[in-house]
């Protein structure tokens, strides 16, 4: 299997190239259980935040790296956008969106008790990757519905054409594959 060899915060990882479609192939990146990379890279992010009040991500490979830069700005918590509603929640906002690259609603949830925090706050979205947008597009909408404002989005990798924004925080570029 060929790979593409990732070098980031100092750690050094080889990530299988996975295909996605007819011509186009990806490096496999997941930072779910790599406790290493996430400690090495969070101080990092960290460092490169303006002025935050609260860290949110979406479920569910975001949540490592929220958790450390939480962890790393000396916050007391993160908050986690859930991709579904639960029992527990009460009073959810709940925001929809088409997905282009799943073709399916992708559904975001705040419990109540986390749309009350997050109200007239600074809040930095971080996930693991950035590459089309979407994602990160759809969290910005439901931090702004809970009444968030979101001065800072954050991530790892940013994939793709996702390295020529301005408007990301991220530490290096992961390339597409086309052929």
């Amino acid at each position: 299997m060929k790979t593409y060899q990732l070098n980031v915060a100092g750690i050094t990882r080889e990530l299988p190239l996975i295909s996605i479609a007819d011509n186009l192939k990806i490096a496999s990146f997941v930072v779910l259980g790599d406790t290493e990379l996430v400690t090495a890279a969070s101080p990092l992010i960290a460092a490169k935040l303006p002025a935050v009040d609260i860290i949110v991500t979406a479920e569910a490979k975001g949540i490592p790296l929220a958790h450390e830069v939480s962890r790393q700005l000396d916050m007391k918590n993160y908050i986690v956008a859930r991709k579904s509603i639960k029992p527990y929640m009460m009073d959810p906002l709940v925001h929809e969106v088409q997905s282009i690259t799943t073709q399916q609603k992708q559904t975001l949830c705040l419990d109540r008790k986390d749309i009350n925090f997050i109200k007239d706050k600074r809040v930095a979205l971080i996930d693991d990757v950035i590459s089309t947008g979407e994602s990160l597009n759809a969290l910005e909408e439901l931090v702004e519905k809970a009444g968030g404002q979101v001065v800072a989005k954050a991530a790892i990798l940013a994939e793709g054409n996702a390295a020529s924004r301005e408007d990301i925080i991220f530490l290096e570029k992961l390339p597409l594959f086309t052929y």
